[in-house]
């Protein structure tokens, strides 16, 4: 029988040495491109759109294991917590 696993989670960001709102843009543009292209998940901007120095985004995987999905998930939010561009202010499970 086949199993579908939707995970999704919600990070907010804080972002160093963004000063505008193009920096901001800059940084978390160049983010959701790299997690898009590492990892193969869908993620987007969600929150915090007109304050220059926050961002929150959204970030889903869609597989048939939720061991897979939660693997998934703790590599990419390892591989922002290794961005030195942001902080990690909050992680939250979307339902």
């Amino acid at each position: 029988m086949f199993e579908l696993i939707i995970k999704a989670i919600e990070v907010q960001l804080f972002i160093f040495n963004a000063y505008s709102l193009k920096d901001k843009r800059s940084v978390v543009r160049s983010l959701i491109e790299k997690i898009k292209n590492r990892f193969n998940v869908s993620i987007c901007e969600t929150d915090n759109l007109s304050l220059w120095n926050k961002a929150t985004i959204a970030i889903a995987c869609v597989s048939n294991a939720a061991a897979h999905c939660d693997q998934i998930m703790d590599k990419v939010i390892n591989f922002i917590d290794g961005d030195d561009r942001v902080e990690v202010t909050n992680i939250s499970t979307i339902m």
